[in-house]
């Protein structure tokens, strides 16, 4: 039983395009799962939104109840769309998913931007239709990336007079580099939105192009990003995708609240996966059967005494691997072993099986994605690898701190707001950090880990236990968008 929570009781209706167990791609199906979970636990009235696509396993779909279906007008020729409504309900939460065999029936969430633009006009619109027509009118809608960004635009215009139009919302950006660009003909035409919302401050892009997200961020009352230090980011042509400039016209109603982990799944105690279980009590002594179970597992040297680096990523440039490749080399001192796993690039690939050959028994490549393998590396690896060119929020850090992993990261986005610099000074902070994106300041912040392993465990250990201690759980989120929301409905 949750402790009572004293703030006022809010509906909030969450619109998406992903929900894990239901369907995943990524992160955003992660948040769509834990923070509707996590605001019911604080007393939330939380319903969510998604559409019922043909991929949703048959164990869920088996389920669901039929509450209802109704004809929608859509198109600017006049062209109406049946909406089913389908209910789950599932710990505290209630999921409705919006049915059409039209736009919903090929196998994955995302085909190509020719179908998606009128998928996810349709579904913006069908679901405020479906809160009008279930008679749910939320106090906030929490709408999520380009998919869900009309929502807001239907809001203030097509649903104005209506019982829904009362509501406030809310826009979080997932990933900006996706918006949902198509010409300014098409979109109107799938949307019949008033011409005025297709000028240059709400849809308009160029001479003849309509952003979803951008006219999203226009209308929408508060816009959030998923860490504080991203939405500073963003701002910047660097990192901002050609909207920088329109988010620095909105940064008034910016605002960063960090993601989360699952705390249930990422469970050192109850981790079934691990060579042994552990707490913030045993974790020194089994944290080293676990690492000497994952050299065994490997084919690593098996050594007490080695430090053993983790890096759990996708195999892209984003995730700062070229700095890896080129510092590899001169980690391998016969003190250091790497371990990597993850599929991606072709040439990255490449070169950490190259790596592998090259310092066998130090260096293993896992070229591939598996889950049991990633929580060892986790719970075996003295410290885990972030250099990331940019990272919106980044998961792999908070669930390397639950494992007591030091993370080594470089200070941008969700790295930098999540990860407090260690101060030898002081003895505090529980990571290593470096900022500009260069080759030799990483090889410097990983170094710095390992002086201070080798020549300082008594420090090195209680960094292990403090980053036990620390709560990455997605309760604190939780608590910011509820105050978020009350903010926006006193």
């Amino acid at each position: 039983m949750a402790d009572f929570d004293p703030r006022p009781r809010r509906s909030v209706a969450f619109i998406g395009s992903e929900c894990y167990p239901f369907v995943k791609t990524g992160g955003l199906g992660d948040v769509m799962y834990a923070l509707p979970r996590a605001l019911a636990r604080q007393n939330c009235d939380v319903k969510v939104i998604l559409p019922r696509y043909r991929c949703i396993p048959w164990k869920y779909q088996e389920k669901m109840i039929y509450r209802g279906e109704f004809h929608m007008d859509l198109c600017q020729d006049g062209r109406s769309f049946y909406v089913g409504i389908m209910e789950y309900v599932w710990d505290g939460v209630v999921y409705d998913f919006i049915d059409n065999e039209e736009f919903f029936s090929s196998g994955n969430p995302y085909t190509n931007l020719v179908d998606d633009i009128p998928k996810f006009c349709f579904f913006s619109k069908a679901a405020l239709a479906a809160l009008n027509y279930m008679n749910w009118v939320p106090d906030v809608i929490h709408c999520h990336d380009w998919q869900a960004a009309l929502v807001p635009v239907f809001l203030r215009t097509m649903f104005a007079g209506t019982p829904v139009g009362d509501a406030k919302t809310v826009l979080t950006i997932h990933n900006l580099r996706f918006q949902g660009v198509y010409n300014i003909p098409t979109i109107q035409y799938w949307t019949n939105l008033p011409d005025y919302v297709f000028n240059k401050d709400a849809l308009k892009q160029g001479y003849e192009d309509a952003n979803m997200l951008k006219g999203g961020l226009d209308y929408a009352d508060r816009i959030t990003t998923v860490s504080h230090t991203y939405a500073g980011e963003i701002q910047t042509p660097f990192y901002g995708e050609n909207l920088d400039a329109h988010l620095r016209y909105h940064s008034g109603k910016l605002r960063g609240i960090v993601n989360g982990i699952d705390c249930d799944i990422w469970n050192t105690w109850t981790d079934g996966r691990l060579a042994v279980q552990y707490d913030i009590t045993n974790v020194l002594d089994r944290k080293r059967q676990n690492k000497r179970a994952l050299q065994q597992e490997l084919g690593l040297w098996q050594d007490d005494h080695v430090f053993v680096i983790g890096l759990i990523s996708r195999l892209t440039d984003q995730k700062g691997l070229d700095l890896v490749n080129a510092i590899l080399p001169e980690l391998m001192d016969g003190h250091t072993q790497v371990v990597v796993l993850g599929t991606g690039d072709e040439h990255y690939e490449n070169a950490f099986r190259y790596y592998e050959d090259a310092y066998r028994g130090s260096v293993c490549s896992n070229i591939m994605y598996d889950e049991g393998r990633a929580h060892r590396i986790y719970a075996g690896a003295d410290a885990l690898l972030v250099p990331s060119l940019f990272e919106p929020c980044g998961l792999t850090q908070l669930i390397a701190m639950r494992y007591g992993t030091v993370p080594i990261v470089r200070e941008t986005g969700g790295l930098k707001d999540t990860v407090q610099p260690y101060n030898h000074y002081t003895n505090d902070g529980n990571g290593f950090t470096f900022d500009r994106y260069d080759a030799g300041l990483l090889l410097d912040a990983v170094n710095r880990a390992k002086t201070l392993y080798f020549t300082n465990r008594w420090c090195w250990d209680e960094m292990v236990q403090r980053d036990m201690d620390k709560d990455v759980s997605w309760d604190q989120s939780a608590s910011q968008y509820r105050d978020l929301y009350l903010e926006l409905k006193p």
